[in-house]
């Protein structure tokens, strides 16, 4: 992809994932995670309604009327973004592939961060990690973010979502809010999980296309492994092998769910054909 592409196409993410952020997202992604707790603010008089436990004795004594502390929440938080950027990520049989739709989620999380002034950092991961870049603020770097998630070439195909979380838990020394986004076919992570969520934010965004989910009857059918890069002739006539495949394809998918829930991280799931819009939005106010 030449400079002019990339650009047209980094714009046109911008554009579509900002005004998603901006009208939609950044309020409930306010309320749904908050900062650090609450720091002083400033001094006033007190006011109906006013907790007394808040009342600034001194203050109250010099001026001979009572006057309340005031707080604000200490707002400022980290948000990392980890991305499968495996050979399965390329699946689509729709008008787009998973890898567009995983794109334009993150951009819109990372938009949500930089309007409440938070970091941003990102980590992209196949069976090792990739690409790491620490957590900043400001648009310019949520633009390189995006650059990167558009034309950034893994080198291996596999994945490894325990290898990613152990990475995370080694960089990322302060509490994160943790977005991993994935099809989350692969298992062996339960242990990283937990160790990851005692100090971390974590919700498991799984974007998935429903054709994956079962082999329909073709009879013999030459099929590419996108992880291993073999490809394999298939008798998808065989009732035993497409009970094989959606079997497989079922212990991933609870795998990932009694995983998740028993860390106590979140998890959305979101089909390509889906508006990711209303999966996240109905996560954060669930929250």
């Amino acid at each position: 992809m030449d400079t002019k592409e990339l650009l047209k196409k980094v714009r046109k993410i911008e554009i579509k994932t900002k005004r998603l952020s901006n009208h939609i997202f950044s309020g409930e992604y306010h309320s749904s995670f908050k900062g650090r707790g609450m720091t002083f603010s400033e001094v006033r008089q007190y006011q109906y309604g006013d907790d007394i436990r808040n009342i600034d004795w001194n203050v109250t004594a010099r001026y001979n009327e009572a006057h309340v502390k005031v707080f604000e929440e200490e707002r400022e938080l980290t948000m990392v973004l980890m991305v499968d950027i495996s050979g399965s990520e390329g699946f689509g049989s729709k008008s787009q592939f998973k890898k567009d739709i995983v794109t334009e989620i993150a951009a819109t999380m990372a938009f949500s961060a930089t309007q409440n002034n938070d970091k941003i950092g990102l980590i992209l991961f196949s069976d090792n990690v990739e690409l790491y870049i620490p957590p900043k603020k400001g648009r310019s770097h949520v633009l390189r973010i995006i650059r990167e998630l558009i034309e950034f070439e893994p080198k291996s195909q596999k994945t490894d979502i325990g290898e990613a979380l152990k990475f995370l838990s080694g960089t990322q020394k302060k509490k994160a809010i943790v977005f991993m986004i994935s099809d989350f076919m692969s298992d062996n992570y339960e242990h990283t999980l937990k160790i990851a969520s005692k100090k971390h934010d974590i919700t498991g965004v799984r974007v998935y296309d429903m054709r994956e989910e079962k082999i329909p009857n073709l009879g013999m059918v030459s099929m590419l492994d996108a992880e291993t890069g073999k490809i394999q002739l298939v008798d998808t006539g065989s009732k035993k092998v497409r009970l094989n495949y959606e079997k497989h394809y079922q212990e991933r998918l609870n795998y990932f769910k009694e995983t998740f829930s028993k860390s106590g991280s979140g998890v959305v799931h979101t089909r390509v054909d889906e508006s990711y819009v209303t999966k996240l939005l109905g996560y954060f106010k669930s929250r």
